[in-house]
């Protein structure tokens, strides 16, 4: 993924209003986040646990998400599966919400996915995260083709709250 700057992010948000795009919280640390190893930038709010922001290079365009996320149970020992890296974590899936984006989302409509709670898939994938043991499953497949996939599960994701 290319870096993109507090502007370029702030204008990609497809699923909420432009004042609030102004208001959200961007992270501070842009210029030492991993771009060549992102598929997709995502954060949480500091001030509020309960939003998540992603930001994805769709045809050629950032496209964001404002998310909200579920709170994860207390003590939760289950192991939950990402649904766009397909990851497994013990308590570390949320269920996160996206508003449809236009008349859909006025109206209250949303999607929702499970994802890894901190939006870290891309550095997942690629093995420069750790989620414990057994957290990927043996695969056959190459890496290249793992980050492929992944693309593809969050364009689905991101299709379903824009169309």
């Amino acid at each position: 993924m290319e870096q993109l700057t507090e502007q370029e992010i702030r204008a990609a948000f497809v699923n909420c209003t432009k004042g609030e795009a102004r208001r959200l919280s961007v992270p501070r640390d842009l210029a030492d986040r991993p771009w060549a190893d992102l598929d997709f930038l995502g954060w949480r709010d500091p001030q509020a646990p309960d939003r998540a922001y992603l930001v994805a290079e769709l045809a050629g365009r950032p496209a964001g998400l404002v998310l909200r996320s579920s709170a994860p149970a207390f003590g939760q020992t289950r192991r939950s599966m990402c649904s766009i890296c397909l990851t497994s974590h013990t308590g570390g899936v949320s269920l996160m919400v996206a508003p449809r984006a236009g008349k859909a989302g006025k109206q209250g409509n949303s999607v929702g996915a499970y994802i890894c709670g901190d939006l870290c898939c891309s550095l997942y994938v690629r093995g420069r995260k750790d989620a414990g043991v057994g957290a990927r499953l043996h695969e056959t497949i190459t890496v290249e083709e793992k980050i492929r996939r992944t693309v593809g599960n969050l364009a689905a994701f991101i299709a379903k709250v824009t169309g």
